[in-house]
């Protein structure tokens, strides 16, 4: 089952937020039927998504993620919201290309590093906050780093992976992110990065452990680890057809007379969940009466 745990160590000088997604990768995969490499990056963006919005506190606070280079992918969108709920979307899902040179999936090409990865922070507020840095790698772990680094002024180790089974399902994905109080000793802080070059990767962990809470107990043994959170995050759309008339009226009475006007039935599906909304000539009507 999915989890995203927070938590301190060390006497709150290092905050912990991490997570084990299969589920909602397995479902997000499945609805944009993925290749194995886009399954992976997409992967791999709904984690981070999934672990950074556990952070958002009102059900008027939504997080996106992009990270749009020049490779096959087209670009890959996340969305997040409170409760550590996501869904996301790639530009071309169906692309394939070969192992990297250590005979893994390939997502620093597919995604392509001549581009930027954004954070777009909407709290609520007058003006939602754009955080952008150049694309460091295109393996998305190190570009979040990167983020949090130069946009945040917050250094952050993050490690996320997916790990793609030979039928295309999740065989297990998670991630996490580590960050350094500014107060924390710097003798602290070189023992957390030398802790973390010795480790195996994320889903190596997962798959010994089977399970984040302790994957995170074997990294900070002996740290005074505390568990302070535990929530269930989910991939899920907040599409409905109400959202969809409005976006329909929004695009005023002379488009929408021109629909109408053709009399065929109107489709619309969602980008993220492929849900298809229909409209027929009396639904098209009964919209036009409220265009402006």
């Amino acid at each position: 089952m999915d989890k995203i745990i927070k938590a301190t160590a060390k006497d709150g000088m290092i905050r912990i937020i991490a997570g084990q997604t299969r589920d909602l990768v397995n479902e997000g995969v499945s609805i944009h039927n993925c290749s194995p490499v886009a399954a992976a990056a997409l992967g791999r963006m709904l984690t981070a998504g999934a672990l950074m919005g556990s952070t958002l506190k009102g059900s008027n606070e939504v997080l996106t993620l992009k990270i749009d280079g020049n490779g096959e992918a087209k670009g890959i969108t996340v969305t997040a919201y409170e409760g550590g709920k996501v869904k996301g979307l790639v530009g071309n899902p169906y692309s394939n290309r070969p192992l990297n040179s250590i005979g893994k999936l390939d997502v620093g090409g597919f995604i392509g590093k001549d581009g930027d990865f954004i954070v777009i922070k909407d709290l609520g507020l007058r003006e939602p906050y754009v955080g952008r840095v150049p694309i460091y790698t295109g393996e998305i772990a190190e570009d979040l780093a990167y983020y949090f680094t130069v946009s945040e002024q917050t250094p952050s180790a993050v490690a996320l992976g997916v790990l793609v089974d030979k039928d295309l399902s999740i065989k297990t994905s998670g991630g996490f992110i580590i960050q350094m109080m500014p107060d924390a000793d710097e003798l602290l802080s070189d023992l957390i990065t030398y802790r973390l070059q010795e480790i195996p990767s994320i889903t190596e962990m997962l798959l010994q452990h089977g399970d984040i809470t302790k994957v995170i107990e074997f990294i900070f043994e002996g740290m005074d680890l505390k568990i302070l959170d535990k929530i269930t995050p989910e991939y899920k759309c907040n599409c409905s057809r109400e959202r969809v008339e409005n976006a329909l009226i929004s695009i005023g009475k002379e488009e929408l007379t021109k629909i109408y006007e053709e009399g065929k039935e109107e489709e619309i599906t969602c980008d993220f969940c492929k849900t298809t909304y229909k409209f027929n000539k009396e639904d098209i009507e009964q919209l036009l009466k409220q265009a402006k």
